[in-house]
């Protein structure tokens, strides 16, 4: 529903942005201009708001923004302000893949000075600070915790060989610098893995690959053999003179032959089963004459008389 009052608002407001930036810009252009009048170099920065993130530096949440020298907030109190020529190393905490928010710890060149933090930073922020980090040529690690950075600084303030990959001996070797606070290891030792399996892996391909073709150079040497004999055969039957109809008539005449040797032979077998079962019953018939004779018939008994007294 449109709204005249509430547009009239919006546009005062936008009005009296625009007349604060222009003074404000004013401003600093003056003071350059005392500056150089004196003799000091005095430049103004200017933050960068599509790179900024919300955190929480002290107490509460606020926006942040990176500038070309700084990471500042100035909009609440009290206000945020790190210079980057003072940050040594910069290291992420609580990065998991169950959390939504993770930490930064901005640590300080002065080991006996404790870290900057800002907190509860969303994630989808984590990339694009990494970017930023990475062209201000700044280090960073992650981890999984909340780190003890008292007890932790207080450990780095007391090795003088912390920037050394090795012990006092110059032989026992030992991570160097921020490296022990990464995650998952060394990267240098992460690629030289990587370098190797993808060596082996290319040697493996490499013997497949010879493999594979010396079996096509074998199949393809079987069917040329194949297609040779094939044709050696066509030519033999050329030199006889002859065509393919006189190979059809042979072909049929083997077939007539065929069929009558075999008429041939299951008649033979048909005579000598029957033979075979002729002889079997007339055995069988003999063998009833002479092992069976008929018993011989039974007499009558005569009847007993009764004398009457």
């Amino acid at each position: 529903m449109y709204d005249p009052d509430e547009m009239d608002d919006e546009q005062r407001e936008r009005q009296l942005r625009r007349k604060l930036n222009e003074a404000f810009k004013e401003f600093c252009r003056k003071v350059e201009n005392v500056a150089k009048k004196n003799g000091f170099s005095l430049e103004f920065d200017i933050p960068y708001r599509d790179l900024g993130f919300n955190g929480n530096p002290h107490k509460e949440m606020v926006f942040i923004q990176p500038t070309l020298n700084c990471l500042v907030n100035l909009t609440e109190t009290p206000f945020f302000v790190v210079n980057l020529s003072d940050v040594d190393h910069v290291h992420f905490e609580r990065v998991t893949f169950m959390s939504k928010a993770f930490d930064i710890v901005l640590i300080n060149k002065d080991f006996s000075k404790q870290p900057w933090r800002v907190d509860m930073i969303p994630n989808d922020d984590k990339e694009s600070i990494q970017e930023w980090l990475t062209d201000m040529e700044l280090s960073y690690t992650e981890g999984p915790m909340n780190l003890n950075w008292k007890q932790i600084m207080g450990t780095v303030a007391g090795d003088d060989r912390f920037y050394m990959d090795t012990e006092e001996d110059e032989v026992t070797k030992k991570e160097a610098g921020w490296s022990f606070l990464r995650m998952f290891g060394n990267d240098e030792e992460e690629s030289d893995d990587g370098d190797e399996d993808d060596s082996e892996f290319s040697e493996g391909n490499d013997q497949e690959s010879e493999e594979s073709e010396e079996e096509e150079e074998q199949s393809e040497f079987d069917s040329e053999s194949e297609s040779e004999s094939d044709y050696d055969a066509d030519e033999d039957l050329e030199e006889q003179g002859m065509d393919w109809d006189d190979m059809e008539r042979e072909a049929a005449a083997a077939d007539r032959q065929k069929r009558k040797r075999d008429d041939v032979d299951d008649e033979v077998d048909v005579r000598a089963k029957r033979r075979g079962s002729r002889g079997g019953a007339q055995s069988r018939g003999g063998a009833q004459r002479r092992g069976s004779a008929p018993p011989p018939p039974r007499r009558k008994a005569a009847p007993i008389k009764r004398r009457r007294r």
